[in-house]
């Protein structure tokens, strides 16, 4: 059997013939059947790894250790503190003033951190060793050593997965890393490195939309980093302090950039701003108003260059001015909420994965239109354009806005409230203009759980600029269904035909009907109580009754 064979080898053969053997066992596509064998093979290659071996040796022997640490039943013998210990003295994290030279080494430091990776992620043993042998804080050291060089990106990709596991896995490493280790900087400047950012100004960077995409490498080392960014700041929102404001809109700003740049696939790309808009959702809403950027002196010429000559008539046109892949709003750049944009729309048109896929970006689209007048008006004017064209169900269509109320009444109870509060932030929290953009029918679940179905506007404030509305909105306005929210063709009255008994007969066999649904508890008629939420009709009227009581004793 394999295993045998290569178990007799390891005890008993020279580093030539191990290198062989284990190079010939890591190749084949196979399946362990002997769980015993398998056991002792992997305690044998941990001694093997004590040994002053050749660099190759210690690849295969790592290789193999990679493929058969994958095996749960494996691990629970062989993860003890001295086998971890091997680990980590070949992957230098034990190796404090180690400046990585011996390129040679790389491979070996490179197939202990996946090794590590496996075993930490399996073991529960192992990440409690992880914790004794201060593992967070050596992953550290071995990032700051190769921060800035890119030809051992492979190093730090497999670093970052293990600081995310480990951050994943221990919640106590999170504030570890946060405040002790300084990871929130650290990571931050992996990030600037793989990105190769170079500053215009305290929170700009230049952006060169000719450039080439990232490298593969580069975008997996980027990725890792996120995510364990996303750990390290789960909680920031919580304990946002004012002194933390300029590193949280250092990387917002890294955050931005991130954004507008393009990886080696569209795939690729889609993980990246995938896991760029999580990181996002941990910035304190008010560190992102360096999403958006005030325009240069030689951009604001250009825009006004452009703007006349924009037609006269086109006035809404004029609000929003792509120049040079540069998208402008009210003298501001707006490439990175555009590009927000974009990205939401791809999530909804991809049908499935609703919670975990839209609702993060939806839900920071909803905090920076709430925080963010700009970045609200933009939104507005991209998602929510005056009303021209009425004769449409909202629902029915394939814009944007379409798309978004056509998910108000999606099945999941999250996703429809999340796309409702959004448009409902849009329009400034104004009930009636709401009403107008989705209809009562599709708004009458956020209005009922807000207490607005008798109208008003929410808690928040707001600008108090005024929507304009198209002549041929206001010319469809009286015809328009409040309920559907589309213009309908006047439909004839079927009671105008009816007789005076034939009309008393119908309204008593309605009556009739609705008492029998009632009593059967089928049906359950409700009402308004005076805060604007719907509870049991009788109650609804106790209420009324006891105000106008109230009040005739006041008088």
């Amino acid at each position: 059997m394999d295993e045998e064979r290569a178990l007799y080898i390891v005890r008993a053969g020279e580093a030539g013939a191990i290198e062989r053997v284990l190079r010939d066992y890591s190749d084949k596509s196979f399946e362990p059947n002997n769980d015993f064998c398998i056991l002792k093979l992997c305690e044998g290659i941990f001694k093997v790894l004590i040994k002053d071996i050749p660099t190759t040796c210690q690849v295969s022997c790592l290789e193999v250790l990679r493929i058969l640490s994958r095996d749960k039943k494996v691990l629970v013998p062989v993860t003890t503190k001295e086998n971890m210990q091997i680990l980590l003295r070949l992957a230098k994290l034990n190796e404090l003033d180690d400046s990585l030279e011996k390129v040679s080494e790389f491979p070996v430091i490179v197939e202990s951190l996946k090794c590590l990776c496996n075993i930490v992620f399996n073991s529960q043993m192992a990440q409690q060793l992880s914790l004794e042998l201060n593992l967070a804080a050596k992953l550290c050291n071995l990032l700051r050593k190769c921060k800035d060089r890119k030809f051992i990106n492979d190093i730090k990709c497999f670093d970052l997965r293990l600081l995310f596991l480990l951050s994943l896995l221990h919640t106590d490493i999170r504030s570890q890393l946060r405040y002790e280790l300084q990871g929130l900087p650290l990571l931050t400047q992996i990030l600037e490195s793989a990105f190769s950012i170079k500053w215009t100004d305290e929170y700009e960077s230049a952006i060169d939309h000719n450039g080439p995409p990232l490298s593969p490498q580069e975008t997996d080392c980027a990725i890792e980093a996120l995510k364990a960014l996303f750990n390290v700041t789960v909680d920031s929102w919580k304990v946002h302090k004012e002194s933390d404001s300029h590193q949280f809109r250092v990387m917002a700003a890294v955050l931005r950039h991130c954004l507008l740049i393009v990886g080696p696939t569209e795939d690729k790309t889609e993980e990246l701003h995938s896991n760029a808009v999580n990181l996002l959702s941990n910035v304190p809403v008010s560190c992102l108003d360096v999403l958006i950027c005030p325009l240069t002196h030689e951009e604001t010429a250009q825009e006004a260059t452009t703007l006349d000559e924009l037609p006269s008539n086109k006035t809404a046109e004029k609000e929003t001015v792509l120049k040079n892949n540069t998208m402008v709003y009210n003298g501001m750049n707006m490439e990175a909420i555009h590009v927000l944009l974009n990205f939401m729309e791809k999530r909804i048109d991809k049908g499935s994965s609703y919670r975990e896929g839209l609702t993060p970006v939806l839900s920071l689209l909803t905090e920076c239109s709430r925080a963010h007048r700009n970045i609200r008006k933009f939104l507005k004017d991209q998602v929510l354009p005056p009303l021209r064209d009425v004769t449409n169900r909202p629902e029915v269509g394939s814009t944007v806005r379409n798309k978004l109320v056509r998910l108000m009444t999606h099945v999941d109870l999250g996703v429809k409230q999340i796309a409702a509060e959004f448009l409902f932030v849009l329009c400034k929290e104004r009930v009636d203009s709401l009403l107008k953009y989705t209809g009562y029918g599709n708004a009458a679940g956020l209005l009922a759980a807000r207490g607005l179905l008798a109208g008003g506007r929410g808690d928040n404030w707001y600008s108090e600029d005024e929507d304009t509305d198209t002549e041929e909105y206001k010319n469809a306005k009286p015809n328009i269904n409040l309920i559907t929210g589309h213009l309908e063709e006047p439909m004839p009255n079927p009671i105008d035909e009816m007789t005076e008994e034939q009309k008393e007969y119908e309204a008593m066999k309605l009556v009739n009907m609705l008492d029998k649904l009632s009593r059967e508890e089928l049906l359950k008629p409700m009402g308004l109580k005076p805060d604007g939420t719907i509870t049991p009709l009788e109650e609804a009227l106790n209420q009324y009754s006891v105000i106008e009581e109230t009040s005739s004793d006041t008088d």
